[in-house]
């Protein structure tokens, strides 16, 4: 599959099924299988409303991955600050899948650079994701794209 076969653009309210199903993807691929106390049913019960939110909110990003009509993948970000606490304001990438099969079209890595893109448009000085510690596939994608270990989260569980 070549990059010309999907396009990345700005979600719309028709693809909110499309969205919820990569969700859902996501939670079912990663945080379902790397952290017990995750909700993988949270996308098809809140899915819906937080993208049909997230579309209409002009702090939130969302794109979409679309390959032949369908929609196979998502990225949703969102913008802090400035708090007088963090007097600064930040991008923050909530969440982003691309279905397997069209992974090496480079839809993670242009929309990785769409959101960026918005970030800096809006003033963000700096862009932050999380990732698990045990998906190092997802850690060496974010830090092809420039991202870098700022903070490291300990659990223990009870």
């Amino acid at each position: 599959m070549t990059g010309r076969q999907v396009i990345v653009r700005r979600a719309r309210a028709e693809d909110i099924p499309g969205l919820v199903a990569s969700s859902a993807g996501l939670f079912a691929e990663d945080g379902g299988t790397r952290d017990s106390s995750v909700n993988v049913d949270w996308p098809r019960e809140h899915g819906a409303r937080s993208f049909a939110a997230a579309l209409d909110d002009p702090a939130r990003l969302v794109l979409a991955v679309e390959h032949d009509g369908q929609v196979v993948g998502h990225l949703m970000g969102s913008l802090t600050g400035p708090t007088a606490k963090r007097p600064v304001t930040s991008a923050t990438l909530v969440s982003i899948h691309v279905r397997p099969g069209h992974r090496r079209a480079r839809a993670g890595d242009r929309l990785v650079e769409e959101f960026l893109d918005w970030a800096r448009r809006q003033g963000a000085e700096h862009a932050e994701v999380t990732a698990y510690s045990a998906n190092t596939d997802a850690v060496r994608f974010y830090e092809r794209s420039g991202f870098a270990a700022m903070t490291v989260t300990l659990r223990q569980p009870l």
